[in-house]
This record gives C-alpha cells, sequence and structure tokens, in this order.
C-alpha cells in the first residue's frame, strides 16, 4: 500500500513533539526561608524545571549567568546541567544531596531549608527522554528557558497543571505515577513550544526543517518508518520534488544528506533499543531495515564509534 505524499501531511514539528514521552526520575516541593541556597547536582540525559509558586528566587546556570525567577514563572534546564537555586546573587549554597529531605513516595519528596526570613516555594521535577526524536530535539535547546506567567497566556494552566501533579503525588491513588508523567509531558512540551514560538533561533537547524513544508514532511516519514528501504528518489518523489532539488534542500536545511540522515536515525533508534531491551543483534538488525546483522554493525561502528555489542555491554 502506498504512503500519501509527504506533502499532504501536517506539523512535523508537532509529531516531532509527540515523540517527547517521558520518565519521570522525581518530583517534590521546596520550601526555603531566607537566606538558603541549594546546588543541584549534573542529572546526565535529563531534564529539571523548577515552578516557583511563592516568592522570589535567583536561579543560576553555569555559562549564562543568573536570573530572577518570581512566582508563576517555570524554568526548564534541558541539559541536565547542575545549577544554583537560592534566595539572592552569591548567596552561600549546600548541595542537595547533603539535605534533609521527606519522602512522600517513591518519587515525590518535600525539601525544607533556610534561614527563617521571607519564604519561597518552589516545585521541582527531573524527567528523562528516551526516543530519538526527543533527544535531537533537546539537544538544539539552550541552556534555560524561561517562561514568565505573563509572558504566556497559559500561565494560569501552567499552574494548574504543577498543583495537579503536586496533589496526584501527595495522594498516591492507583495510577497516579502515570498521571504525573503524562502531566509533566504536557508540561515539558508546552515549555518548549513557547520557546519555539518565541526564539528565532529555533527556526534554523533540523528545527527549522522540520517547519518546512517539503523537507518536514519527509523527516516525519523517516522517524515513522525507519526501516523502510528509502532512497534518495523515492524521499524526493514523495516531496513531490526533483532528486537534485530535494537532495540540495535537505542538506542545506538539515546540515548533512538525507541518506546520512536516515542512517544517523536509525543508529539512534539501535542505541536506545540496545540499552533498554534484550533483542538479538539480527532481530535489531531486521528490526532496522537492514539485511543483515554484519551490515547493521558495521553502520552502527562507523555511526557511533563502538561496536553494538560493546555498547550493550557498557550500558
Amino acid at each position: 500500500m502506498r504512503v500519501e505524499p509527504v506533502w499532504r501531511s501536517a506539523d512535523s514539528l508537532g509529531q516531532a513533539l509527540h515523540l517527547l514521552r517521558m520518565s519521570g526520575v522525581f518530583y517534590g516541593r521546596s520550601e526555603f526561608t531566607a537566606p538558603w541556597g541549594i546546588e543541584l547536582p549534573v542529572w546526565p540525559n535529563c531534564v529539571m524545571f523548577h515552578f516557583v509558586t511563592e516568592g522570589p528566587c535567583w536561579l543560576e546556570v553555569e555559562g549564562t549567568g543568573g536570573q530572577w525567577l518570581s512566582s508563576g514563572d517555570l524554568a526548564l534546564v534541558p541539559h541536565g546541567t547542575g545549577h544554583l537555586l537560592t534566595s539572592g546573587p552569591g548567596e552561600r549554597t549546600t548541595k542537595l544531596t547533603d539535605l534533609p529531605r521527606e519522602l512522600v513516595s517513591e518519587r515525590y519528596e518535600i525539601l525544607r531549608h533556610g534561614g527563617g526570613g521571607p519564604a519561597t516555594t518552589v516545585i521541582c521535577g527531573a524527567v528523562r527522554f528516551d526516543d530519538p526524536a526527543a533527544r535531537q530535539l533537546i539537544g538544539l535547546l539552550p541552556q534555560v528557558i524561561r517562561i514568565g506567567r505573563t509572558d504566556s497566556p497559559q500561565g494560569d494552566w501552567i499552574d494548574a497543571t504543577l498543583r495537579f501533579i503536586a496533589a496526584e503525588a501527595k495522594q498516591l491513588r492507583p495510577g497516579g505515577d502515570t498521571v504525573i508523567t503524562r502531566l509533566a509531558d504536557i508540561l515539558v512540551i508546552q515549555a518548549i513550544r513557547s520557546w519555539i514560538e518565541a526564539d528565532p533561533a529555533a527556526r534554523t537547524g533540523w528545527l527549522g526543517a522540520l517547519q518546512d513544508p517539503r523537507i518536514g514532511p519527509a523527516i516525519a516519514m523517516i522517524h515513522r518508518d525507519p526501516a523502510h528501504p528509502w532512497t534518495l528518489a523515492t524521499l524526493a518523489a514523495e516531496a513531490a520534488m526533483s532528486r537534485s532539488a530535494f537532495a540540495a534542500r535537505f542538506t542545506a536545511l538539515v546540515g548533512e544528506p538525507a541518506m546520512a540522515y536516515l542512517t544517523r536515525w536509525r543508529m539512534h533508534i539501535a542505541q536506545t533499543t540496545l540499552e533498554q531491551e534484550d533483542l538479538t543483534l539480527n532481530d535489531l538488525a531486521t528490526r532496522l531495515g537492514y539485511q543483515s546483522e554484519a551490515a547493521f554493525s558495521r553502520a552502527f561502528k562507523r555511526v557511533i564509534g563502538t561496536p553494538p555489542g560493546a555498547h550493550r555491554r557498557t550500558h
């Protein structure tokens, strides 16, 4: 059965955002009284968020300087970078791991810290992305994304979502973890959407290519069916472009040729699968459209730098 031409497919960027399914690492409420300061550790492959529900807070991420957050502000630290939350610039900090915390559930805790002065309350969370499309998108985000309540018409909605997450975590009703994770999906996606709408940098490179009416749907087709025997000719035909025009436009927007992108995308999927599933290399090769395990292994080592078996053992 023939796939409909990709140029008829709508919202390729939306399809990429749809793949931003995540797993929660932890959520918590932090109750601070000035003066206070905490140092959050590096958290690889995670996006951390902080939502201020009361009082001011100073956020400082290495390499970006610092900025004030006020009640109603949401800040994302997309790359798991270590950072500081304090009652003001230059305040003395204590490592998060050195502070006592009240464990409410396996995923939710309450932290109380400070010197007894004016209060600040922050809902914090860390979520992890596993899908290759999610990793690709997260890798393009800036070091910090700040969404102020006054900056977005969704401010009240974000506030309600965070409060719902906190309520679910404390009540521990059946299915609560699933509800929390899905709400976090929506929350982080909304913040990323706000950044994409506001920042010109989101209209260049891979993100810009996703929004291109010809190249974006072609990328989406690769994402949806990476095992399909795509060729430059078939992708160009589906985009209703000549082969040469498609190749030039794809490379100009994405930064690499279409077939190189296809191979790299397959290898990112292979990485995730090797880390999470007990699948034979032959079955994985078949799943990704390779005719033999040897051909798959050569491609994996060329793109990732190590053989697939070694990658699995390492991770």
